[in-house]
């Protein structure tokens, strides 16, 4: 039989994402009510080894579901890599009594707290917070939505002064591994094209098609290209391709970057959010460990950590087909 926790600590790990501090809120209050102490852990899993852990009680998540970013900070740490490093993190956590993990990050994070859970028998659950929305086995990451929203509204004032010059611009969104930002973004603002990693670019055929549209005077495009884009490297080297085969073309490039990341989260990351921290802090209670927190057709789903981090979601080519059509 596994043993019972009685306190438990919750850690951001890798890239912030906005809705992490309502998934925190959740984990927090629902630890307290059922009678569990929790415990903060700052900087990820760099707190972790450098004893940056702070008791929390239910005021110290007061008036933070609204805000991006995380309260308790996240940090790379090398030294976690390494088992040294992990030894004294658990021996950090040992002190306090800290019997189970909630790791709010990226398959990386969860590739950590598996690594971390086999060696000292510490319960991890995972809760996928990234704005790539790649990770298998849920429909949908925490700050997703928020993410692709920022990229919306930008993208529609974008479009306004494309309109006013008769330009094309090709816009840099992110998304280093995954294209769903560039994908449901590109889709959401009519672009004519949407560059992503998992297809490859076939940038003679878009010069042809604008090309096309250059002769019947459609001289307003725009073009979103996820920064992973691994035929060309990004919006500028697209552009470069562009502008040197269609020279009457007016191009302009513009990189979002950070904007993507930060900002009040949607009312959906809120709810994924706390809903699945909700479900976090039961699952340890019940004895679920070492597994993920999705939520797949509206309902909870729960992978081993060890498959959820071999696993990518992957795009379908109905998407790809939607694009093509709706922008001719």
């Amino acid at each position: 039989m596994k043993q019972k926790v009685t306190r438990i600590g919750v850690l951001s790990s890798g890239g912030d994402s906005p809705g992490m501090n309502a998934a925190i809120r959740a984990v927090v209050r629902t630890g307290i009510y059922h009678g569990l102490e929790v415990f903060g852990i700052m900087r990820g899993f760099s707190g972790m080894v450098e004893d940056e852990i702070v008791k929390m009680e239910s005021r110290s998540v007061a008036n933070i579901i609204q805000r991006g970013g995380t309260i308790l900070k996240t940090a790379r740490c090398k030294e976690f890599f390494e088992y040294e490093g992990r030894k004294k993190a658990y021996e950090n956590l040992k002190k306090r009594g800290i019997d189970g993990l909630v790791v709010i990050g990226g398959d990386g994070s969860f590739r950590g707290a598996q690594t971390f859970s086999n060696e000292f028998d510490i319960p991890c659950i995972g809760l996928p917070g990234t704005i790539d929305k790649d990770i298998a086995g849920t429909d949908f990451t925490i700050g997703f939505d928020t993410a692709v929203n920022t990229a919306v509204e930008a993208i529609d004032k974008i479009r306004d002064t494309a309109d006013a010059h008769d330009r094309l611009f090709v816009i840099e969104v992110m998304g280093r591994d995954a294209g769903y930002i560039a994908l449901h973004s590109g889709i959401a603002t009519g672009a004519e094209n949407i560059l992503i990693p998992e297809k490859k670019t076939d940038i003679i055929n878009i010069v042809k098609s604008l090309a096309e549209k250059e002769k019947r005077k459609k001289l307003v495009n725009l073009i979103v290209v996820a920064e992973g884009e691994e035929d060309f490297g990004g919006a500028q080297e697209v552009a470069n391709v562009i502008k040197e085969k269609l020279p009457n073309q007016e191009v302009r490039v513009c990189i979002l970057g950070h904007i993507q990341r930060g900002g009040s989260p949607t009312c959906f990351d809120r709810l994924i959010a706390s809903r699945m921290g909700f479900h976090a802090v039961e699952s340890l209670i019940e004895g679920r460990h070492n597994v993920f927190v999705g939520i797949v057709n509206n309902k909870m789903h729960y992978i081993p950590l060890n498959e959820a981090v071999k696993k990518k979601q992957r795009i379908s080519e109905e998407w790809m087909r939607i694009v093509k059509i709706l922008s001719t």
